[in-house]
């Protein structure tokens, strides 16, 4: 399983988001660059970084995200405020090494569909999930479509993964955390990363034993200290044991 340490920006800042409320940020005490190249010689495969003021359609981060590409050893998943096909492509021309897409695939899937087949193994589809219904805009509108459909509409377009937040179980609403994930990652042609259930390392234990889960995205968990990068690496790549099979 890849582990993807996350640095979510706003205003040139790291944060986290209290509920996913744009408007409703925690400051994070760190350097960007000096956080990305930290997670890249810790040995981490890729980074994912998402730019919440590109959400909003502010380019204030861009030459701060520049400069973390350059600094990275560590290819960077980039997301927020992919809203056009030229601007996919400009993403990709900055170096990054894939594209997270969300609101731009719940209101033009073709246009998705194209950037999947001009950059083959570079576009990731988020699928945000909120009382069983794919949300888009930063979490604030409610699509029409249930997470299924909505991932059956790609099955044959070359995605390079696709991003699985369960927003009930971000909110700690869920009874379960793991359903959603484990059910959505059974009908995944690309494979499937799993956002929002890494907080602690028996967390990440439980994610390797789900079938067909490639990747977790962890974030608050390494700045606040809750989890060591080194040690959530290694658990990530050390082989799955055996389980027994139920008669």
């Amino acid at each position: 399983m890849i582990l993807y340490p996350t640095i979510e920006l706003q205003n040139g800042r790291c944060v986290s988001l209290f509920r996913g409320r744009l408007e409703e940020p925690q400051i994070l005490k760190a350097d960007p660059v000096k956080k990305v190249t930290e997670f890249a010689a810790a040995g981490a495969e890729w980074i994912h970084v998402t730019d919440f003021d590109a959400i909003e359609g502010d380019d204030r981060n861009n030459a701060l995200i520049d400069e973390m590409i350059k600094a990275s050893t560590a290819p960077i998943q980039l997301g927020g405020g992919f809203r056009s096909l030229q601007g996919i492509a400009d993403g990709i021309e900055r170096g990054a090494g894939r594209i997270v897409i969300g609101t731009l695939a719940v209101l033009q899937p073709d246009l998705v569909k194209e950037a999947a087949k001009t950059f083959p193994g570079q576009i990731v589809l988020a699928v945000d999930v909120y009382q069983g219904r794919v949300v888009s805009d930063g979490w604030r509108d409610t699509s029409i479509f249930a997470p299924e459909d909505f991932i059956r509409t790609f099955d044959s377009d070359p995605l390079a993964a696709l991003i699985v937040t369960d927003i009930d179980a971000d909110l700690e609403e869920a009874e379960d955390s793991l359903a959603l994930v484990t059910h959505l990652a059974g009908l995944a042609k690309a494979p499937l990363i799993a956002r929002g259930l890494s907080r602690s390392l028996d967390d990440l234990s439980r994610l390797k034993y789900v079938p067909f889960v490639s990747g977790a995205i962890i974030g608050r968990a390494l700045f606040d200290g809750s989890v060591d990068l080194g040690e959530a690496l290694s658990l990530s790549k050390a082989p799955s044991e055996p389980t027994a099979e139920f008669i």
